[in-house]
């Protein structure tokens, strides 16, 4: 009886600790960048989300967050949010804004926007282990006990957001595209969570882009 307990609960963790992996995080799903583009650092960076969310803590979280990693590596970046409103770009010509960012002394705008955000509902089993056990396998009563509980236990519904960024980073100086990044996060516990993830994956991809170097 000992031995099926500890190979149940190891069962059971390995389980819990897959359906966490599979259930939350970032991931690259694909990136492209200028053949031998490399960031200087004595060049500044501006981040700049453009995310609709009604508290607007996405928003800055991704920026901030996006600022300090960069600046870890030994970039000058800024969030836009500590120099720009939402509303101080809307609505210029494309050389007025341009020059009204350069005036900042910024050199290169890195822009994540949030391109599209989706609900999906699924059922949860009450007992989702799928093992296999073998010790309840090969015994009638274990393994008539473990399947009725799993068959008659209700299970649930629960809903999940996926929500679909990309970022591209622009020089300022020949308004020229110098590398783009697109992810996917599934059903992030907060925005700070995800804000910290996503600019984890991000600056992780431009590292093996060698747009950045490792610190």
């Amino acid at each position: 009886m000992k031995n099926e307990m500890k190979f149940l609960s190891v069962g059971v963790l390995a389980a819990v600790v897959l359906f966490l992996a599979s259930c939350s995080g970032t991931k690259v799903t694909s990136s492209w960048k200028e053949p031998e583009v490399k960031l200087d650092q004595q060049q500044k960076i501006m981040v700049l989300a453009l995310v609709n969310d009604r508290q607007d803590a996405l928003r800055k979280n991704i920026e901030a967050e996006m600022t300090a990693l960069l600046k870890q590596r030994g970039y000058d970046a800024v969030p836009a949010f500590a120099t720009y409103r939402k509303e101080d770009l809307k609505g210029l010509s494309e050389q007025n804004a341009i020059n009204k960012i350069r005036r900042n002394n910024i050199d290169q705008v890195l822009t994540i926007v949030m391109k599209d955000k989706s609900k999906e509902k699924s059922y949860v089993p009450s007992n989702g282990f799928y093992g296999p056990f073998p010790m309840y396998y090969g015994r009638f009563w274990p393994y008539y006990g473990m399947m009725n509980d799993r068959i008659y236990r209700p299970g649930y519904y629960t809903t999940n957001t996926r929500y679909f960024l990309e970022g591209n980073l622009y020089s300022m100086k020949d308004n020229k595209l110098l590398y783009s990044v697109q992810t996917e996060t599934f059903d992030p516990s907060s925005a700070a969570r995800m804000a910290v993830v996503y600019s984890q994956q991000v600056v992780k991809d431009m590292t093996r882009q060698q747009l950045i170097t490792k610190r």
